[in-house]
């Protein structure tokens, strides 16, 4: 009787040390992606450079990032101090804590899958909105930044199809000049070898070597667009169903590991004793 409680002992102080020590790996996680999302948001101009991302991409990377490290370091901090300290309160908030997470996990899933065609008519309709009212005025905003990022390096135009982008005001307007998004622009349409003097020698689509990334490029006739032919809400569905088995993966290994990190704490936290600062005595 007395080697099967000092086994218990032993395994509670098992769950002690490695609550902490996986934990204390946590919280300095945390503390590094706080630090990288602050250093994205005060420095997004450098960044959008090096890596060729868009800046209101990187402010919302540097949101996301800040968040996550936050999050991070609470549970770090809840999981290490109550499981070094041996205090069972701190073990509870940690429980409920990843308790409501792995809730608000699930309840997203559900959400998102019970909901996606009332989100996609939603995600449509603001897309609509932002090309609707794109180049506008002189200056781009951050909305349409984003979405000359997203159709460039998805390879898409519009958001069902190019044909969304007749609904511009400055396209739909200007009856003389052939205009599209730059961003549209279907760059394997062109060959940069054959151009000579600034313009194409022998095809059929020509433009200027150094046509912008961004506001709107000339065609050659308005039926006659050099852009992609998939709007951005089907390269967004094909990107998800290539990659379906690996979020998959990532979410249920996620949803295992709150799981397990939770039984832990409850273990550890039933067996401490009335006094909340030492492990129940078997003796």
């Amino acid at each position: 009787m007395k080697k099967e409680k000092m086994a218990m002992k032993g395994c509670l102080s098992v769950t002690k040390y490695f609550l902490f020590v996986f934990n204390l790996f946590f919280f300095i996680l945390g503390g590094v992606l706080l630090c990288f999302g602050l250093w994205i948001l005060f420095d997004r101009s450098s960044f959008a450079s090096m890596i060729g991302s868009s800046t209101p991409t990187l402010k919302i990377w540097s949101y996301v990032l800040s968040g996550a490290g936050i999050l991070t370091m609470i549970l770090g901090f809840l999981g290490c101090l109550g499981s070094l300290k041996e205090i069972k309160c701190l073990l509870g908030f940690y429980f409920a804590f990843l308790l409501i997470l792995f809730a608000g996990q699930i309840t997203v899933g559900v959400l998102l899958y019970t909901q996606r065609s009332s989100l996609n008519v939603a995600v449509g309709k603001y897309v609509e909105n932002i090309i609707k009212s794109y180049g506008i005025v002189t200056n781009q905003t951050e909305l349409q930044e984003g979405l000359d990022f997203a159709q460039e390096q998805m390879s898409c135009c519009g958001w069902f199809t190019p044909e969304d982008w007749m609904k511009n005001q400055k396209i739909s307007q200007n009856s003389s000049v052939n205009l599209y998004p730059c961003s549209c622009r279907n760059t394997s349409s062109f060959r940069p070898n054959s151009v000579i003097n600034g313009t194409a020698n022998g095809t059929d689509i020509f433009e200027p070597i150094n046509e912008p990334r961004n506001g709107f490029c000339t065609a050659t006739a308005k039926d006659n667009w050099p852009v992609y032919q998939r709007g951005c809400m089907n390269s967004i569905q094909a990107f998800i169903i290539n990659n379906l088995i690996c979020i998959i993966g990532v979410c249920i290994g996620i949803a295992l590991l709150e799981l397990f990190v939770m039984t832990l704490s409850m273990c550890l936290c039933r067996n401490l004793d009335q006094n909340y600062n030492k492990l129940a005595r078997y003796s």
